[in-house]
């Protein structure tokens, strides 16, 4: 496909804000609760989606999105089933990196580092404040493998209903979290003529060490 060159030729003009040194916080944990903050005043639909991507144990590279569930001092955290392609890949190499975008802010945000699994307790926890449907779908969904149609998704969420009826749904052994300690984080902020600002924080021995990158 060729693509038109009227949009070839299109570019967006970032214009809302800077962002210097002075006005971020000493933790980038803290300072990312205050742009998803923003985020949210700003309407933004999930502000929560975030991409994520992995390398699997022959190195090939894959992304996609998933939503943040949990976040605090230990990093953010993401829940999947465990026989999916992300978390085979997660369990064959811990290395990952988590990317959000916020348009409407011209702001995007990027982590990088290696995941751990969370706790059953705090998987439990989650699951637990999930929709009902939701949790059953969990239960029908061998989520990344091949599948018939439709219509096999469609028996094994029945079959689920009636497995359950109307008593408690657990959570499935095969289903639980993951969390991301993050090594550097970078804030990006779009800026004019492509001279955007870019700060990065790197963890040293514990210590946060906060630099500038050219656009």
């Amino acid at each position: 496909m060729q693509l038109d060159p009227k949009l070839a030729a299109m570019r967006q003009e970032y214009t809302t804000t800077g962002l210097s040194e002075v006005d971020v916080l000493d933790d980038p944990i803290r300072q990312f609760e205050r742009w998803f903050d923003d985020a949210h005043r700003a309407g933004v639909y999930e502000p929560n989606a975030m991409a994520l991507a992995t390398v699997d144990a022959d190195g090939q590279p894959s992304v996609r999105m998933v939503l943040l569930k949990g976040l605090d001092e230990r990093g953010l955290a993401f829940y999947t089933n465990l026989g999916s392609r992300k978390a085979r890949a997660l369990q064959a190499d811990p290395r990952a990196s988590l990317m959000f975008w916020w348009g409407p802010l011209e702001r995007q945000v990027r982590f990088e580092g290696r995941v751990a699994r969370v706790a059953d307790a705090e998987a439990d926890a989650y699951f637990a404040s999930r929709p009902r449907e939701s949790r059953i779908g969990a239960w029908a969904s061998e989520q990344s493998a091949v599948i018939a149609g439709r219509g096999a998704l469609d028996e094994a969420e029945a079959h689920y209903r009636d497995r359950f009826g109307e008593g408690e749904v657990p959570r499935p052994e095969f289903w639980g979290g993951f969390r991301l300690t993050p090594e550097r984080v970078e804030f990006w902020q779009g800026r004019r003529s492509r001279l955007h600002d870019r700060l990065r924080y790197r963890r040293n021995d514990g210590l946060w060490t906060l630099e500038r990158l050219a656009p």
